[in-house]
């Protein structure tokens, strides 16, 4: 059984190497390392660029937690990766971006199934079958070819934030601590007062952006926002949003009017990530704002955020629910590219792709997982008719709806998760018993 995958970020080398662990002889295609894509710098695969946060990690409280598990159970790649190079986060579960790359590269590379192929990928294989995962940066050639395949194509911007040096902040103005007591020293809090806040609200919504505002109407993706854009919707917004100061005190018991919170990006803890701080201002105005807030009156910035266009196609026009186009069933598309949106999201796509295409090169029918999983809910959301079809990632409100309703948020998505892992157990036991 032979397959190409082409692009090996998280959704490609997730697929790639489900496809080599089932048996299947396998061609990695990826641009790296002789090009880059405008947001990536890593000649290793898989490498995160927006943040490295893989969210949060209890799956029974938060969506993408459970979406960890159901892949665990799976035997997913990048939830290998991810507990061999995890960095402390609280209630997330956060990487190393540099070895969570290197560790998924190393395990690509010693995998005698997969024959990997440093080349650009013009256009769809037409020979056999194929797995398309290059993402939202694809590269153009292809691009117009998967539109021509596909009936055109849809855009959002999105967003990363700026890393600074942990040797930099002013320790005097921040302390460590997580919400709630939680996390001991896995975030830095910036503490601002009214005033502060204030002004660095209005300095922030009146800074010059790096781009035009074009993009500003209904083509961002709400969950990688830019801080400004964010600001400009009332002052007040940030102070609900990523500067939240509920359940943040300092070791006196100290409340405050706003607080922007600093993740480790490694394992060292020599950056910090601005948490939240998503932006397409210019570098300059970058520096100059963010040093407003007074522990990072001195930052260097190790990363200014950028701004880069995603592409997605159409799903529910042309895939099916296993993730195949359904004008050719040997091609499939995994990833960004189909509308999920999200690190694990992405990387969880890949992995069904490749159950579902091993499974069709075997010439046994697809088993799509139900939606009462989150596998499934995404599943249903980039194959179900949907004429305002937008990029979804893991939240406990794409699951099927249970027949008893539990009005207490805590219980009932408990309960939504005891009910998914459980599901899980059995369609595993169907996929291993056909």
């Amino acid at each position: 059984m032979k397959i190409k995958v082409i692009g090996a970020g998280l959704a490609g080398s997730e697929a790639a190497y489900a496809l080599a662990r089932g048996g299947a002889e396998v061609e990695l295609y990826d641009i790296k390392p002789s090009r880059f894509t405008p947001a990536h710098t890593d000649k290793n695969f898989c490498e995160l660029v927006c943040s490295n946060s893989l969210k949060g990690a209890d799956p029974y409280t938060n969506a993408c937690g459970l979406l960890k598990q159901e892949m665990r159970l799976l035997g997913s790649l990048t939830m290998e990766a991810a507990e061999a190079t995890r960095v402390p986060a609280g209630g997330a579960l956060a990487v190393d971006r540099e070895k969570f790359a290197q560790y998924v590269t190393d395990k690509l590379t010693s995998c005698p199934n997969i024959t990997i192929i440093g080349e650009e990928v013009r256009k769809i294989p037409g020979d056999g079958y194929c797995i398309i995962a290059t993402g939202p940066l694809t590269c153009d050639a292809l691009a117009e070819d998967i539109a021509l395949r596909t009936g055109g194509r849809l855009h959002f911007y999105d967003a990363s934030a700026p890393i600074v040096s942990r040797d930099s902040i002013d320790m005097t103005c921040a302390f460590f601590g997580d919400r709630y007591g939680k996390g001991g020293d896995d975030y830095i809090n910036c503490p601002l007062s009214a005033e502060e806040y204030s002004r660095f609200v209005f300095e922030l919504t009146h800074a010059e952006r790096a781009l035009l505002h074009d993009f500003e109407k209904g083509e961002i993706f709400e969950g990688c926002m830019p801080v400004e854009v964010m600001a400009s919707r009332g002052e007040d917004t940030l102070r609900f949003g990523p500067f939240k100061p509920v359940g943040i005190r300092d070791e006196k018991g100290n409340k405050f009017y706003a607080v922007l919170q600093l993740r480790k990006e490694n394992c060292e803890g020599q950056a910090y990530n601005l948490v939240g701080c998503q932006t397409n201002l210019k570098f300059p105005e970058q520096k100059r704002v963010f040093s407003l807030i007074p522990a990072l009156k001195n930052a260097e910035f190790l990363r200014y955020g950028v701004m880069h266009r995603n592409t997605y196609i159409n799903s529910p026009d042309c895939l099916n629910a296993d993730f195949s186009l359904r004008s050719d069933g040997k091609i499939f598309f995994a990833g960004q590219i189909t509308g999920v949106e999200g690190y694990v999201e992405s990387a969880a796509s890949g992995l069904l792709c490749a159950l579902h295409a091993l499974r069709k090169m075997r010439g046994k029918p697809a088993i799509i997982p139900e939606d009462i999983s989150v596998l499934g809910a995404l599943s249903a959301h980039i194959s179900r008719a949907n004429e305002n079809f937008t990029p979804m990632n893991a939240n406990f409100g794409i699951l099927r709806a249970q027949d008893t309703r539990i009005r207490a948020k805590k219980e009932r998505y408990r309960a939504l998760a005891e009910r998914s892992l459980g599901y899980m157990s059995r369609y595993i036991s169907q996929l291993n018993e056909e």
